[in-house]
């Protein structure tokens, strides 16, 4: 199964209740599905809603209702369309002014599906000013709390999203709110968020793939620290966020239009030599090690095998044309699933193939020399066995990771910046790192067609120290 376009599915049972998680691990998120074995209420679909009707078929349910959390700006919502294609209510917070037909919810509010499932909005500022929490009952009682960007697994969602200026009043909201949670549910009550796999609307890093209230009481800061002493952890803990967030929210809030999966025109040969020379986004979708051993020179190395769209959706100026390179048109067809989720719908071309395929002409194939920390290491200390000089080491992780740690004497420019700021990396080969290789093969691409000699270190940052290089820690 495609780890970018992943549909993974675990069903835990709450009571006489099932709750299925439909996991987008491309974007760190996960959407539910929660059915009594009749009806069933889905909570913060993604855009690709074919996956929630496939969901609800396999398991011979109806939906019923659909609910959002909160207006979402890590992907465009799949709930109004998805309301329309069900004929299910869509609750939304009443607070968020939206233009759309949908059921207002509040604080207090519960939605009776049957008389055996039934869910009470709670309301949990902090992640957004409206956002709502949503508690699950059956017939005993709670089961469960989908907390969206609430209350999440070790950690909280982040509170900066509606600027700055509001993020140190959203961080006390936050913590109130996880609090409320834990004080009005079981210790035994299953948490469901929507974000904290990997998604950059979490506060900091989450913890494990399931959890109870009773188990956060003993590791969540939001319910472990003070106030005062959250609040500062949580604000200084913040990192940059994508920049195509601050299009979600605005699309979510208009209503977004139904997706549109056709499959882009076919470049040929010449059209795509025509496209990399006006400098175009020509994006490869293979794995970095099909990258790096043949390309066509000027294209960015962008993988399925890691978050695409996420990376893509940063670097882009919003609105540039793009096209997509794959092996297979399936390879394509997945990248425009991925590309639909944050608001990108419409490609100039695309084109399937090997690079010496799709090349107008032979001299346009290159290839990428890679390298390990070891060999860094080696080059450093006595020049090497069969590499460039290491006359630049360029550190393209985010601000938060350099922090921790860093190789000692390197030039940090985070990859979400590096497009524009090429011109302020040192003269020589540069030797490019990240945390594992997929954001360094993405700025050897950029640099490479920048001009410059590039070696690519594909290995674990973790490898850097062992290697014998020297380190500069966080104070």
């Amino acid at each position: 199964m495609s780890t970018t376009a992943v549909r993974e599915l675990d069903e835990q049972l709450a009571g006489d209740l099932a709750v299925e998680v439909i996991a987008t691990s491309s974007l760190g998120d996960r959407s539910y599905l929660a059915t009594d074995g009749a009806v069933a209420v889905v909570v913060d679909p993604q855009r690709d809603v074919d996956r929630f009707i496939a969901a609800a078929g396999r398991s011979g349910v109806r939906i019923a209702l659909v609910l959002e959390t909160h207006v979402h700006n890590d992907y465009v919502s799949g709930g109004l369309e998805l309301a329309r294609l069900t004929g299910a209510d869509y609750g939304v917070a009443a607070a968020d002014e939206v233009p759309f037909e949908h059921t207002p919810l509040a604080d207090g509010d519960v939605v009776e599906l049957s008389e055996r499932m039934r869910v009470r909005a709670v309301a949990t500022p902090g992640h957004t000013y409206h956002h709502l929490s949503y508690v699950l009952e059956g017939e005993q009682g709670p089961v469960g709390v989908f907390t969206g960007g609430s209350l999440l697994f070790g950690t909280t969602g982040r509170t900066d999203l509606a600027g700055q200026q509001h993020s140190h009043e959203l961080a006390r909201h936050q913590h109130a709110s996880a609090r409320r949670l834990v004080q009005t549910l079981p210790d035994g009550a299953q948490i469901w968020p929507t974000h904290g796999f990997g998604s950059f609307c979490s506060a900091s890093q989450a913890s494990g793939d399931s959890a109870t209230i009773g188990e956060q009481k003993e590791v969540n800061p939001a319910l472990t620290l003070a106030e005062n002493d959250f609040v500062e952890q949580t604000l200084s803990g913040l990192d940059a966020y994508p920049a195509y967030y601050a299009h979600m929210g605005v699309r979510n809030t208009e209503g977004p239009e139904p997706l549109d999966l056709r499959a882009p025109s076919r470049a040929t040969p010449e059209e795509l030599s025509r496209r990399l020379d006006g400098g175009e986004w020509v994006v490869d979708l293979r794995s970095r090690k099909a990258y790096v051993h043949s390309h066509l020179a000027g294209t960015v190395s962008l993988g399925l095998d890691g978050p695409m769209a996420t990376w893509l959706g940063w670097m882009i100026d919003w609105g540039a044309p793009i096209t997509l390179l794959g092996e297979t048109p399936q390879q394509v067809a997945e990248a425009q699933r991925e590309l639909a989720r944050i608001g990108i719908d419409t490609f100039s071309a695309a084109a399937t193939g090997q690079p010496r395929e799709l090349a107008a002409e032979a001299e346009q194939v290159r290839s990428t020399t890679t390298a390990t920390f070891a060999d860094l290491a080696a080059v450093r200390d006595d020049g090497g066995d069969g590499f460039p000089a290491a006359d630049v080491v360029l550190d393209v992780r985010t601000n938060n990771e350099w922090q921790a740690a860093h190789v000692e004497g390197a030039v940090h420019i985070p990859l979400y910046e590096l497009k524009d700021r090429t011109d302020e990396v040192p003269a020589g080969t540069v030797w490019v790192h990240c945390g594992s290789g997929y954001r360094a093969t993405a700025a050897a691409s950029l640099l490479e067609h920048a001009g410059r000699e590039v070696v690519l270190v594909d290995d674990s940052f973790g490898n850097a120290g062992e290697a014998g290089l020297a380190l500069t820690h966080a104070a």
